[in-house]
């Protein structure tokens, strides 16, 4: 998910981290102030839980119909107007969603062109969920020339559309090339603590999971936390997602090799301004951009947390 600010500009260059740092506002310098530097680390998981119960496949292999869509902006250059001057497509998947057979099984197709969201019907907490993703070749504007992107949303619920007229609020498992597992608050009322170092190689909020850093609000405008590492394969190859998730607390693994960890997920309440924890919600896949296959999406219950240790 990218935000009106970022817009254009791609993760990881070093040329456009400078440029971002060099036209930073003061609120977004007060914003990142005081985080330490990043110290690159080698992670590993460890008292991985055995499952409590069955694992429950999301995927039927054949239709959608434990699936709701919702389409945004028929033009997505719209989607982060504070007045688009139109109004989302709504309900309906169109041809954005569908199942398919690729490398001999099933797999949900996202297409990425129109953005929106496909959510399971059920709410889940206490889960491991478990799935595999590859690119497509296709991307569409206004990410034509940008990193592959889509994402995992956890914890959703509330309204369809409800940000920016095409996400349901939630926690995001960032899936985008060269950033996957990054985590993003879909909504400004969803609230995600976490640890950071200050790295001045990506863009602004130049800031990177590490494990006994400073502990922070993600919240506007520092958006966003970049995962700790890139253990991704190249585009075309199968990569494996693992989501732990423990009441308000989530571990965010790629590949094997844990690249974030959050706290005290939260939501407030917009009348009355009170928070509470974030504990379970529903399972929502994005479309922003790329073509994308999901297969072998399965959900376990829980009643522990592994842990993540540095070496």
């Amino acid at each position: 998910m990218r935000v009106p600010m970022l817009v254009g500009l791609c993760l990881g260059l070093g040329v456009a981290a400078a440029s971002a740092h060099a036209q930073m506002s003061p609120e977004q310098a007060q914003a990142i102030a005081g985080d330490p530097a990043h110290v690159p680390q080698s992670l590993r998981l460890v008292d991985v839980p055995k499952p409590t119960g069955p694992a429950i496949a999301l995927l039927n292999g054949r239709d959608l119909n434990d699936w709701q869509t919702w389409l945004g902006y028929r033009d997505p250059a719209l989607t982060y107007l504070d007045k688009p001057g139109a109004k989302p497509i709504g309900a309906g998947q169109g041809s954005m969603f569908k199942m398919v057979e690729v490398d001999g099984g099933p797999a949900l197709y996202v297409n990425g062109e129109t953005w929106g969201s496909i959510v399971h019907n059920k709410k889940f907490s206490n889960y491991h969920l478990r799935l595999e993703y590859k690119w497509g070749a296709q991307r569409y504007a206004p990410r034509v020339d940008q990193p592959h992107n889509n994402g995992l949303l956890y914890h959703s619920g509330g309204t369809p559309g409800g940000v920016y007229g095409t996400w349901m609020p939630a926690v995001e498992f960032e899936i985008m090339l060269g950033s996957v597992g990054m985590v993003v608050p879909v909504g400004t009322h969803i609230g995600v603590r976490t640890s950071v170092g200050y790295d001045p190689k990506i863009i602004y909020p130049h800031r990177r999971y590490m494990v006994g850093g400073r502990t922070i609000d993600v919240a506007q405008p520092a958006w966003n936390v970049e995962a700790s590492t890139d253990p991704e394969r190249p585009v075309g190859e199968w990569n494996t997602v693992d989501l732990y998730v423990l009441g308000d607390r989530a571990i965010h693994v790629l590949n094997g090799v844990p690249v974030m960890e959050v706290h005290d997920l939260s939501i407030r309440d917009r009348k009355t301004g009170k928070k509470r924890p974030l504990t379970s919600g529903r399972i929502q896949f994005q479309s922003e951009g790329a073509e994308t296959y999901f297969r072998n999406v399965t959900v376990e219950p829980i009643a522990a947390l592994p842990r993540v240790v540095k070496d």
